[in-house]
């Protein structure tokens, strides 16, 4: 957040784009942003302006409504249904389309502008007689499995599985496939299904997170006995701190598929 640092106000504009597969609401260093200005005094000097390709702030309402207090507190705009068509650096000038109204322009000025670039599957996956239409790893959502090639199985952001593509979610992912690859070379009938679980830490402040946890339906999929929906410094903390060494230490390694069995635990093998 360079940019930000030296800034004395003026229109702030945080952008996720139209072709985003990181479902989770990427540009949450808006928010860390907003509490520097606070923090430093600047805030009455600034306009905070989120621009979404989305109907909604988040896609899960548990969490989307938890959000919208927040903007309403700290009184940020949000523009739904807004595609960046164009960002014109020499004038400080970004062109945006209104979804709901093809053709329909606007030319918005800046003092400082975030923008998460559209994503898609690199060209050799495009290529590739395992990806689908859109260019991405054909599979069963539940098994892991290639609709045409039975052989082939996939995880992560090369897929096409209908979820966000987080690091939670391919833990989880890999978890599921470590117990039915064997299962399914053998001609078995495996019984664990990926039900879709991702996680994206929300991060609203220098040390608060919401964590959202969810599955395919986008209903809460969540890990701890609390009302993860509420900001929390447990919650930033294991972000900082915790979420890295499973990553580099468990994860790639393949010793973590994610926190299903503390769920369990921790609702009494209720969820």
């Amino acid at each position: 957040m360079e940019s930000s640092a030296g800034l004395q106000g003026g229109k702030c504009h945080f952008y996720l784009p139209k072709y985003s597969d990181k479902v989770c609401w990427s540009p949450t260093e808006d928010h860390v942003f907003i509490r520097s200005l606070f923090q430093e005094g600047k805030r009455s000097k600034a306009n905070i302006i989120f621009n979404t390709s989305l109907g909604v702030i988040f896609g899960v309402k548990k969490y989307a409504d938890a959000l919208q207090k927040i903007i309403k507190e700290r009184n940020l705009t949000v523009n739904y249904k807004q595609n960046l068509i164009e960002v014109r650096a020499d004038k400080q000038e970004a062109v945006f389309e209104n979804l709901d109204k093809p053709g329909e322009t606007q030319v918005v000025s800046y003092e400082m502008l975030h923008v998460t670039p559209p994503m898609s599957p690199p060209d050799v996956l495009k290529r590739s007689p395992v990806a689908d239409a859109a260019g991405w790893v054909d599979l069963d959502k539940e098994t892991l499995q290639h609709k045409r090639y039975p052989n082939v199985f996939g995880i992560g952001d090369c897929t096409n599985l209908p979820t966000s593509k987080t690091a939670a979610a391919v833990a989880a992912q890999s978890g599921i496939l470590d117990r039915t690859i064997s299962l399914i070379m053998k001609n078995e009938k495996p019984m664990k299904k990926y039900d879709g679980y991702t996680s994206c830490p929300l991060v609203t402040g220098y040390n608060r997170v919401i964590l959202a946890e969810f599955d395919y339906s986008s209903q809460p999929l969540e890990t701890f006995p609390f009302d993860q929906s509420k900001e929390r410094l447990s919650m930033y903390l294991m972000k900082a701190d915790l979420m890295p060494f499973l990553y580099w230490n468990m994860m790639l390694r393949g010793y973590w598929g994610g926190p299903a069995f503390l769920r369990k635990l921790f609702h009494l093998g209720m969820s």
